[in-house]
């Protein structure tokens, strides 16, 4: 409707020669034929025109849009610049608008029952009878921990001794073999590979697997069906390819455990009799089975003691302060019991 009627002005303005535009207003449009026509056609109209395109040109001047941001090659004012810039100042805004929304937002607070309330009833009741914050002496402790194995298998007892040893020293990485005098109740599968005379003796020495090149091709196909491996130092070149397979898996023979010797049956015997590696792990803790829950606590005793006599001859000439730090005998899955350090 309107541009019909600044239309029919614009065409009348025409026939009065006025200089009147398309940017101009109907409002301004009006004004000027309304004066072009009550004055006369000398001055009035020239005024008239005048005052026209003075307002046209503010309206030019508004609708004039800015001069663009000049951008230079190279330097803050370079494009890159300028973007980076941008970039940055959004950055902050919503980092900003972040932290608002933080401080806004209340902190979830998750409480956790302590871990005795979220064991089992088995043991929670197991827990009830080791008393909190007491050192036991070797025998109470080993009573203890027959009396709270909680689970429906042969348990086994572990022991776990805490040193003030650095293993990073060399003569500070404490590694010992004991045979514990009542065994671990395990039965130890024991492989020997080793050259022709050396398997015939391991098999007559109760060895579970004895071979030479026939041993290898089970272990190309990935079978391991043995416990401890022994081999002679004829043939542990012939090993080294499988060192990825066994060593994880702690079944690499190796001179200071006793399972690399000449003397293929004393390995054997040695193995099945229930020998044990005593050695601290990266950060200096002993962990050992020492038996089953079956044995008793007279048994396990002896054990224990064995493996306390080896610790203490084993101790470094160069350590200073404490050697033992802490003691803790438990069954598999069964609560801690806490050792006096002097047990040692």
């Amino acid at each position: 409707m309107n541009m019909a009627k600044k239309a029919d002005l614009l065409a009348e303005a025409k026939e009065l020669n006025l200089e009147v535009t398309e940017k101009n207003t109907i409002a301004e449009i009006t004004e000027a034929i309304s004066n072009a026509n009550t004055k006369d056609n000398g001055g009035d109209t020239k005024e008239a025109n005048q005052t026209t395109n003075k307002t046209s040109d503010k309206e030019e001047a508004v609708e004039t849009p800015q001069e663009e941001v000049k951008v230079a090659k190279a330097g803050k004012r370079s494009a890159k610049a300028l973007a980076e810039a941008e970039e940055k100042a959004a950055k902050e805004e919503r980092k900003a608008s972040d932290s608002e929304e933080e401080t806004v937002k209340p902190k979830i607070i998750i409480k956790r029952k302590p871990r005795i309330l979220r064991a089992g009833k088995k043991f929670q009741a197991a827990s009830k009878l080791v008393e909190k914050g007491k050192e036991y002496s070797t025998k109470e402790a080993l009573d203890l921990a027959v009396k709270t194995s909680t689970v429906n298998f042969d348990a086994t007892v572990e022991l776990h001794v805490r040193l003030g040893v650095d293993p990073k020293q060399a003569d500070q990485n404490i590694r010992e073999n004991i045979v514990l005098p009542e065994g671990t109740g395990r039965d130890i599968r024991v492989a020997v590979f080793g050259e022709a005379d050396d398997v015939a003796a391991a098999k007559k020495a109760g060895a579970d697997v004895a071979g030479g090149d026939e041993f290898l091709q089970q272990l190309d196909k990935g079978v391991i069906d043995f416990d401890v491996l022994v081999a002679t130092p004829m043939v542990m070149k012939q090993l080294g390819k499988y060192a990825r397979i066994l060593g994880p898996k702690g079944l690499m023979p190796n001179p200071k455990s006793g399972t690399v010797t000449k003397d293929v049956a004393k390995a054997i015997k040695d193995s099945k009799a229930g020998k044990v590696e005593v050695r601290v792990d990266e950060t200096g803790i002993v962990h050992l089975g020492v038996g089953k829950v079956s044995f008793g606590s007279d048994r396990l005793y002896k054990n224990v003691q064995a493996i306390f006599v080896s610790l203490r001859a084993a101790r470094p000439g160069s350590l200073k302060g404490n050697y033992v730090n802490s003691v803790y005998i438990t069954s598999s899955m069964g609560p801690s019991i806490k050792l006096s350090p002097s047990e040692i």
